[in-house]
């Protein structure tokens, strides 16, 4: 494990942690790291107006000026997230909103990834460092549950992003993360959901099972496959002629858009809670609209 260069967008001194930890994790990462922070355009489109009478209760996501009266401009004031995401295959979800970042089109950066392999080596080459999670079956690389929570911490990581991790969410770092991991499924959930449902199985069983529509779905992460509160979903049609591969592409380049416009909210604490505990994501161009 290596992290090879300084990431240009992440800043936090080091000084404070252990020595024997912080080399067990950033071997050769010098104390101090700096960042500099782009401009914002991103304008998504959102465009559901929330019922009269519907309350709405702050998240952690959520300061108290930004309620349900309107008046600020959205992000105005907002410092930088720092995000950590999560990687099992090829990363291609990660490169994109690592390239929003890059933009300026997501008010955050990435302070950190997790990952076996995959988009470990894009993050190296973009200077971005990498934490191997879980530890490998001889014990001699990655980190425990309880010291990848440390870490994030000492990282300061407001919040994670599972980018196609196929592990389940250690319930340690759920505690010390309520409300703060959001995942993709390629699928639209709850149903093509669970254990068993992740890459290609999910397109397969999508085609099989004779249903005309899919897509991705954004949720937030419990302790459990799948099974946490949907924050936003695409739809995509299936085509009576499709394969597996074909229908994956399409749901994938929905993947790209979606996850960096809720990475953009995210970031811009437009992510609210319904009394009733269902997210919603309110609109950077009309504060009294919701989706």
């Amino acid at each position: 494990m290596e992290a090879q260069a300084i990431n240009p967008h992440f800043s936090t001194t080091l000084n404070s942690i252990n020595p024997n930890f912080l080399a067990k994790i950033f071997p050769r990462s010098p104390t101090r790291v700096s960042c500099k922070s782009p401009n914002l355009s991103f304008v998504p489109q959102f465009g559901t107006s929330l019922k009269k009478g519907v309350s709405l209760r702050s998240s952690c996501f959520v300061k108290a000026k930004m309620g349900c009266d309107g008046g600020d401009e959205l992000g105005e004031g907002v410092g930088r997230k720092k995000l950590a995401v999560f990687v099992s295959g090829g990363g291609s979800n990660f490169r994109s909103i690592h390239e929003a970042i890059l933009d300026g089109r997501i008010n955050g950066d990435i302070a950190v990834l997790v990952a076996k392999c995959g988009g470990a080596n894009y993050a190296r080459k973009k200077g971005i460092p990498v934490i191997v999670f879980p530890k490998t079956k001889s014990g001699s690389e990655g980190l425990s549950p309880h010291d990848l929570a440390n870490a994030l911490r000492k990282c300061k990581v407001d919040n994670i992003l599972l980018a196609g991790y196929l592990k389940l969410i250690p319930a340690e770092l759920i505690r010390a993360y309520p409300k703060s991991i959001l995942n993709i499924h390629p699928s639209l959930l709850p149903s093509f959901g669970g254990k068993d449902y992740y890459g290609m199985k999910v397109h397969r069983a999508v085609i099989a099972s004779g249903v005309r529509y899919s897509g991705p779905t954004i949720h937030f992460v419990d302790e459990h496959y799948d099974t946490g509160r949907i924050l936003a979903q695409r739809v995509v049609p299936v085509l009576p002629t499709d394969t597996a591969e074909e229908l994956a592409a399409r749901v994938l380049q929905e993947e790209h858009q979606v996850y960096v416009e809720i990475a953009a909210a995210l970031c811009e604490e437009r992510i609210i809670w319904r009394e009733d505990g269902v997210p919603l994501i309110r609109s950077k161009d009309d504060p009294d609209k919701y989706s």
